[in-house]
């Protein structure tokens, strides 16, 4: 098992070192250039995931979508993955975090858009589309392949193993409940919900995704106001730290440049998936008039994910360490940090965390769900739903009662592979995404029907 350990990390290193941060975040800055700062009508496609486009064509409404999306978006990633960027590259990931999700706004407006474009329709009358009908329509369905096949196997790990593992963790170690209960629980909710389809499962988040996150906001909010006094610290030192090597201090650990930028961007990543490809395998699904209009309601999932809710956690996470001398990042795990963190608010604090990690987690094990099933469905058929889906539920049990320590770094590793081809596809589509962008948005013609540009 230690070589094995050794080994996924070793791989993480290359995968997630300078190469890697140069693609990502050298493609948000690219698609942001391109399109114009697309990231100036985000409040307009905020406005258009509640308006409803009724005479459309899709499986789901364009805010089931976003609900959906941001259910698999928003999970342990933006609470526990924030701590672990924090833990390990330093306060200087949170800006980090921060940017990349600002660029990757652009990034996932542009995946979206590709995955609508090219979306196809399947025989009992559903859509499916994202990364690897884009790859298929260049020609490069082979590589298409290898996108479903790695986005199947992600979906098991960071989809819902270590989702159902970070519920069963935090609720034995806050209120000493079993993980077998855990287990049962949670399998048998799933199943609940999984097992209705995608209409089902966007319902559900529909109602949970805003309820959750309002509630998080809210609680966050009352932290860094009991945290009032130590934000201006706290903001300068991030953003400090964030450029600037340092020794371990003040309850940090040291950093680098390089490892700040490193954890930060994976972190960012693992939280709003932007560049990843798995959204747009739902924003293929929207009832939609035309490919713009989805990908800029799709795009909005980054700000909510990352702009606001990892920006929210980051200040909460680094305030508690300046305020509070007995706190440190030093030798600790995430889960640990964000633990100590939210436990020094009275009566708010721990609560907050754990309301905060099992809805966030159990959202992600719905949204993932969509997504492995569709890749599924594009490598094996329509015949092949139902099996991954028990299967699924499966997982989500065994992942409560194993120790997944290793599947986190798998997933690392996994999410890498999976932005690759995805990243591919967006590059070899841009002058077309640019195209598509300039005819309906920069010209105000959203209302429209889609037209062939290509």
């Amino acid at each position: 098992m230690d070589f094995l350990v050794t080994l996924i990390d070793g791989i993480n290193d290359i995968l997630w070192g300078p190469p890697m941060i140069i693609l990502l975040t050298g493609t948000h800055v690219w698609m942001t250039w391109k399109t114009g700062f697309m990231q100036k009508y985000i409040f307009k496609g905020i406005r258009l995931s509640v308006s409803k486009d009724p005479d459309a064509e899709g499986d789901i409404t364009p805010f089931g979508a976003l609900a959906t999306a941001l259910a698999s978006t928003i999970g342990t990633g933006n609470i526990i993955g924030v701590a672990t960027a924090i833990v390990s590259g330093g306060p200087g990931a949170v800006f980090w975090t921060w940017i990349v999700g600002v660029f990757g706004i652009a990034t996932k407006y542009a995946e979206s858009l590709i995955a609508i474009k090219y979306r196809k329709k399947m025989p009992d009358g559903s859509y499916i589309g994202g990364a690897m009908t884009a790859l298929e329509h260049l020609n490069l369905k082979s590589l298409g392949i290898a996108f479903a096949v790695i986005a199947g196997l992600c979906s098991f790990g960071i989809g819902c193993g270590v989702q159902s593992n970070a519920i069963a963790d935090i609720l034995k170690n806050n209120y000493q409940v079993p993980v077998m209960i855990s287990g049962i629980v949670i399998a048998a909710l799933t199943a609940l919900v999984v097992l209705g389809g995608i209409r089902s499962i966007s319902k559900v988040c529909e109602l949970l995704v805003p309820f959750m996150s309002l509630f998080y906001f809210l609680g966050c909010g009352y932290i860094l106001y009991y945290n009032r006094a130590y934000l201006g610290e706290t903001v300068s030192l991030i953003i400090s730290s964030a450029f600037t090597p340092r020794a371990a201090f003040g309850g940090f650990v040291g950093s680098t440049l390089m490892v700040a930028a490193r954890y930060g961007i994976a972190r960012g990543l693992f939280s709003n998936e932007s560049g990843m490809g798995s959204a747009p395998i739902v924003a293929a699904a929207s009832q939609t008039r035309n490919s713009v209009r989805t990908a800029l309601i799709s795009s909005t999932g980054v700000f909510w994910d990352t702009v606001i809710v990892c920006l929210m956690t980051g200040l909460v996470l680094c305030s508690s360490v300046v305020a509070n001398d007995a706190i440190t990042s030093v030798g600790l795990d995430g889960g640990q940090l964000a633990s100590l963190a939210f436990a020094q608010i009275p009566v708010i604090g721990t609560p907050l965390l754990v309301f905060g990690v099992i809805t966030f987690a159990f959202s992600t094990i719905l949204g993932w769900n969509y997504y492995g099933e569709r890749c599924m469905v594009y490598l094996f058929g329509e015949k092949s739903a139902v099996p991954y889906k028990v299967l699924w539920v499966i997982v989500t049990f065994v992942g409560a009662v194993a120790n997944l320590s290793l599947v986190w770094k798998i997933s690392d590793a996994l999410n890498a592979l999976m932005a690759i081809p995805n990243l591919i596809a967006v590059l070899l589509l841009s002058k077309l995404i640019v195209k598509e962008t300039k005819y309906y948005l920069h010209e105000s013609r959203l209302d429209e029907r889609d037209v062939e540009l290509n």
